[in-house]
Order: C-alpha cells, then sequence, then structure tokens
C-alpha cells in the first residue's frame, strides 16, 4: 500500500501504509519542521502566521491599523517594528498587546521588515503597512491560501476601492492602484509588502528586504518578489484580499513619490536586471499609453509652433496625429475611465484622464532619461557634466526623504 503524507510544505510517499512508525514520523517531523499528516488530511495542518507592522511616526493611523488587527488576528503573533519614530508609538503598541522591537537606527521598511521577521516565530510572515485597515477575514484569506497551496510561496492583495481620503489626489492615486491590481495577472512576478505575506523559510533564503540598497520606502518589495520568481518560487496576486488605505496624498507628494520612489528606482532596477516585467504597472497597455502620451505631447507642441510662426510641417497632420493620440489612449484605458466614472462620477473621470496621462508622461520621461544616461556611460565615461542635473535630482530627493520618511 502506497500513502503520501504531507509535512508543512513536504511531501513524502511511503510504501508501508498508514501510520507511519512512530520513529519514522519522529524522524519526518523533525527534518520538515511540521507534523506529519496523512494526504487526505492536509488541510488540517495549521499554519503559525506572524503578522508584521512597520511604522515610523503616524500613532494615528497605527492605532486604526492595530484596531483591526485586533478582531481579525485575535490569538496569532503580531509583531510592530519601530523605525525610530519621533512619536510615541510604544504606548499605543503596548495597549494592544503586541510585541514592540524598535530598530537600532533608522533604516527604511526594508530594514525593519527583516528585523520583525528576525523576531518571528511564524511559519509564515505577513507584512502589512501601518496606514492600511485591514478587513476581518483578512488573516483568515491569507491562511486559507496558503494552507490549500502548499507550493505557493508568497501572495499580495490590494486597497480596496473605497479609500479613506475622498479627495481628488488620494481618491485617483488609491483607485488607480485598486484597478491596476484587480486587473491584473493572478501569477505574479513581484510583491507588494502593504499587505502581502510570504513563507518564512523562503523569505530567510533569500536575504529578505535588500535594505542596503533600499534605505527608504521605495520598491524593495517590488525587488523582493523578482528575486522570488527568478528562484522559481509561485507568487500569487489574491484580489480577494484586499484592505483600506489611510494616507492622505497631496498633488505634490504623488509627483513626488511616482518620480523619484517608483519610476527612477524601477527603472535601475530593470537597467540592472535587464528585465522588464510585464505585470502591474509595466503591462503592454502601460507602455503603448506612455509612448502615445508622449507622441500627443510632441503633436501638441508642433500646433504651438504653427501658432507662433511659420512651421515645415503640415497643421492638418500635426492636428490628426494628436487626435489619433487621444483615441488610442481613450481605447485602451477604456476600462479604468469607466471604473473612475463608476466610482466617483463623470467630472472626476475627466480629471482624472489627465492625472493619468500626466502620470503616463513623466513615468516615460524618468524611464527615456535614465536609459539615455546609461548609454551614455558605456562604452565611454562623458564629463561630469552630463549628469550634474541627475544628481541634483538625486541629493534633493535624499534630503526630502530625511524630512518626511515614510
Amino acid at each position: 500500500m502506497i500513502s503520501t503524507f504531507h509535512c508543512g510544505t513536504w511531501a513524502f510517499t511511503s510504501c508501508i501504509g498508514d501510520p507511519l512508525p512512530p520513529k519514522l514520523q519522529t524522524r519526518l517531523e523533525e527534518f520538515s519542521g511540521a507534523p506529519c499528516r496523512p494526504e487526505g488530511d492536509i488541510r488540517r495542518v495549521s499554519l503559525r502566521l506572524s503578522v508584521i507592522v512597520c511604522v515610523y511616526n503616524r500613532a494615528s493611523e497605527l492605532q486604526k491599523c492595530l484596531e483591526a488587527l485586533r478582531h481579525c488576528h485575535r490569538d496569532g503573533e503580531l509583531i510592530v517594528v519601530d523605525d525610530r519614530s519621533v512619536e510615541n508609538v510604544r504606548d499605543i503598541v503596548e495597549r494592544y498587546n503586541a510585541f514592540y522591537v524598535c530598530t537600532p537606527r533608522r533604516g527604511g521598511p526594508g530594514a525593519a521588515r527583516n528585523l520583525g521577521a528576525l523576531h518571528a516565530t511564524g511559519d509564515v510572515l505577513m507584512f502589512l503597512d501601518a496606514d492600511v485597515i485591514a478587513r476581518s477575514d483578512t488573516v483568515r484569506i491569507v491562511t486559507q491560501e496558503f494552507q490549500n497551496n502548499p507550493e505557493l510561496t508568497a501572495l499580495f492583495g490590494s486597497y480596496d476601492d473605497d479609500p479613506a481620503c475622498a479627495d481628488f489626489c488620494s481618491s485617483f492615486k488609491n483607485l488607480l492602484h485598486h484597478y491596476v491590481h484587480q486587473s491584473s495577472n493572478p501569477d505574479a512576478v513581484t510583491f507588494w509588502a502593504g499587505c502581502g505575506a510570504i513563507r518564512k523559510r523562503a523569505f530567510v533564503a533569500a536575504g529578505g528586504f535588500d535594505a542596503a540598497r533600499y534605505p527608504y520606502p521605495t520598491i524593495e518589495d517590488i525587488e523582493l518578489g523578482i528575486r522570488l520568481t527568478q528562484q522559481r518560487h509561485q507568487i500569487r496576486l489574491v484580489k480577494r484580499l484586499q484592505v483600506k488605505h489611510l494616507k492622505k496624498w497631496t498633488l505634490g507628494s504623488m509627483v513626488w513619490t511616482d518620480i523619484f520612489h517608483r519610476a527612477l528606482p524601477w527603472t535601475q532596477l530593470i537597467l540592472r536586471t535587464r528585465s522588464i516585467p510585464r505585470d502591474l504597472n509595466l503591462s503592454s497597455v502601460s507602455r503603448i499609453s506612455s509612448v502615445l502620451v508622449a507622441t500627443a505631447g510632441v503633436s501638441a507642441a508642433g500646433m504651438v509652433g504653427n501658432l507662433i510662426g511659420p512651421s515645415r510641417g503640415s497643421p492638418r497632420a500635426v492636428v490628426s496625429g494628436l487626435l489619433l493620440c487621444v483615441a488610442g489612449l481613450l481605447y485602451l484605458n477604456r476600462g479604468l475611465y469607466r471604473f473612475f466614472w463608476r466610482k466617483r462620477g463623470a467630472t472626476f473621470a475627466i480629471q482624472a484622464v489627465v492625472a493619468h496621462w500626466l502620470y503616463l508622461f513623466y513615468s516615460g520621461s524618468v524611464f527615456v532619461l535614465c536609459c539615455t544616461a546609461a548609454l551614455l556611460r558605456s562604452p565611454f565615461r562623458p564629463p561630469a557634466a552630463v549628469f550634474s542635473l541627475e544628481s541634483r535630482l538625486i541629493e534633493r530627493a535624499r534630503r526630502r526623504r530625511e524630512r518626511d520618511y515614510y
């Protein structure tokens, strides 16, 4: 008789039947670090889940986050890592009976999450931002996904479609995130630590977040996901796993974050790995839309030039090119724009279309500039003045991060 037994993520086939001899079962459990169960009993294997919340100031938002976790993660391990906050967050953490740990120095969310993982005792590490509110079924969904899919290494969800802040910038930013995640391929190639989970064994083997390269909030979670994918690990985007985002965005913070915390490090990662993931914000539709926005910008500049003075270009051709680009953008992104209309009405949708085109323009511009700079650096080294603007922008970004860290 041949029987299959599961010990954590390991599967063993036995020809001596069920049950296993006690000594053999003990050896297998010591090897796998989990109790052995027959194949038909796999769903009864319990997973220990450790929830890790990293925080820098934002005490009021942290309190709402922990209050929600009190209801969906009553008896589990909850670790709050304080990245040297100026505000007193320790009293709030202790009020909710969570384990409090403080980083030795400010090192960013990557270093803070690594420290939380070091103290965690669970089989699965669930990372949650301090400015999100978990739903009543958030922890249950994560546990079920890992129990029902032994080959699954990591998973993540998205923000919900009802952001806490109703102003335009906050609504646009969060609804765009929600739509992109909800319309993407469930078989993901990246990771998102705003609400994501990973098996501790795989996290440790991968070396955790690259805190040395990313000492501030940026794409440290995306980079970890790409490393896991390159190591043939399975990552899943679970669309029913949603949390509410509490952050209030302004136009300045939105553009600044998109450029210096997303587009710039994203492009540097692409150039370093020589690979462009076709997922989330880098889908084929997003890439084509960026090209169309750039072309529309050139056409609009040509129209202005024709109005100012005589030009060699045909005005009719310039206008036709502009209209074709606009029609292409509206067609390719019709699902997103209909979603904006449904959630906030016609006025918001029109404003969101303009904001989305602006987002595509400056994100695409950063990619082109970084690629151009990389080409100029090789095979010869140009004068230092060529990169003076890039250096000044990076230095300004560093100083701003020191003022407003998270």
